[in-house]
């Protein structure tokens, strides 16, 4: 079994960080983007059963809608 360890300069660690802050608020960007998408259709919905299973589940997480 052999371990493998590199060292890395101050810059590269800068990087590495940057990008995954980057990968970080993307992915929280597009997740909040889909969420807002899913209550506006949810709630919005002229689909009875779309709109009360939204409507129920508000209510179970008391969350007031009315």
């Amino acid at each position: 079994m052999s371990i493998i360890s590199s060292t890395a300069s101050n810059t590269d660690k800068s990087t590495a960080s940057t990008t995954t802050l980057t990968q970080r608020l993307t992915a929280a960007a597009c997740a909040s983007i889909l969420g807002a998408c899913l209550v506006y259709f949810a709630g919005f919905s002229h689909i009875e059963a779309v709109h009360n299973a939204a409507h129920d589940t508000r209510h179970s997480s008391a969350f007031p809608c009315h």
